[in-house]
């Protein structure tokens, strides 16, 4: 989609000196994916303790268990 953006010059530059994208509707996208994931990281945190987990790490990893 195409938007008019007012964007501060010294942060979009700081964005482009440290972004993986080369363009600056590529840094753009990037900073709002990771803005949404950090959000996203958030909430969930707001439910640490409130909740009881039982099952194995190791087979969600997909890992073998050690032989005893």
């Amino acid at each position: 989609m195409r938007t008019t953006l007012n964007i501060d010059d010294a942060a979009l530059a700081g964005a482009m000196k440290t972004a993986r994208g080369k363009t600056k509707t590529a840094v753009i996208n990037e900073a709002l994916r990771e803005y949404a994931r950090r959000r996203r990281i958030r909430r969930l945190l707001e439910f640490r303790g409130r909740f009881r987990w039982q099952g194995n790490l190791d087979d969600l990893r997909g890992r073998e268990r050690p032989a005893r």
